[in-house]
């Protein structure tokens, strides 16, 4: 549920601050992998995004869980640097995302919601653009270019434009891409979605691998039991606000995420007549 009201204000709002006046944001957590304060987002008069504080820390596989229109996408646009946000900070590694824009989206990787990129190229030729954008020498961008595409299974499809590929080998080559320069942050919105079950298996031992290797990853997704068995942290959200987070195992509180989702979001339930006629075969007289 969304708010149409002025973002949340300080209680000690100064009398001379005008209509929906917030107090600056405390600073970002330099030692965090990202570090969000007071991210507001207004589209018109609906909040989306109602004042976030959120520190992610490195290392870790980070779920990021909610219903739909909760404010997912449009928090993780922001701590990116796709949306510029109302109000609030974000930082990666210490590194202002807004103020400090070249340092902090070098240490990032990004899946982004939409999947925005340059389909009229290759799967081959738009992951060497990329790398070649993070100043890979040309060796080094070939060399894993065809790595990626070995892992992801996209070899054989590789001198294909992206415009012609699936919903799923799309996504797999704007992973690819998020991927190539080997970003300290990989940001990630709904990485499996459209994705078949073997290549899911694939993504998984990549995410695995990365934080391993010292890296972090956000994702989002709508698959509780993914987040469950993948994320050893997760915050659930809705409505624009973080309703928890923390480890995994903390957020379910003895109980499957799902379930533990569902009591903090609120379920709704099918109450009364509505759909009756789904109680009957259609084929009845």
């Amino acid at each position: 549920m969304s708010s149409t009201t002025t973002p949340p204000t300080d209680p000690g709002r100064p009398a001379w601050a005008p209509p929906g006046w917030m107090p600056a944001p405390p600073p970002t957590d330099p030692r965090a992998a990202l570090s969000v304060r007071g991210l507001v987002k207004f589209f018109g008069a609906r909040c989306a995004v109602a004042g976030i504080d959120l520190d992610v820390p490195v290392g870790s596989l980070f779920g990021l869980v909610g219903p739909n229109g909760a404010g997912k996408t449009t928090a993780l646009s922001m701590a990116t640097g796709l949306l510029r946000p109302d109000q609030g900070r974000v930082a990666v590694a210490g590194h202002d995302v807004w103020s400090d824009p070249s340092a902090a989206k070098a240490l990032m990787g990004v899946l982004p919601d939409g999947l925005r990129t340059f389909d009229r190229l290759s799967g081959r030729e738009l992951l060497e653009f990329v790398a070649r954008m993070h100043r890979l020498d040309i060796a080094t961008a070939r060399g894993r270019a065809e790595e990626l595409l070995a892992t992801l299974g996209l070899a054989g499809d590789a001198d294909a434009m992206v415009c012609d590929y699936s919903a799923g080998m799309t996504k797999k080559i704007v992973l690819a891409a998020a991927l190539i320069h080997n970003p300290r942050l990989l940001v990630l919105d709904e990485p499996f979605e459209s994705v078949d079950p073997v290549s899911g298996e694939t993504i998984r031992e990549i995410l695995h691998r990365h934080t391993a290797g010292g890296g972090t990853v956000i994702m989002s997704s709508h698959v509780m039991e993914l987040v469950e068995t993948l994320c050893d942290r997760v915050a659930v959200m809705a409505g624009g606000r973080l309703l928890a987070v923390g480890a995994t195992a903390d957020v379910r509180a003895g109980m499957p995420l799902q379930q533990r989702f569902l009591q903090l979001v609120g379920a709704r339930r099918m109450d009364g007549g509505g759909l009756s006629w789904l109680d009957t075969s259609s084929g009845s007289d």
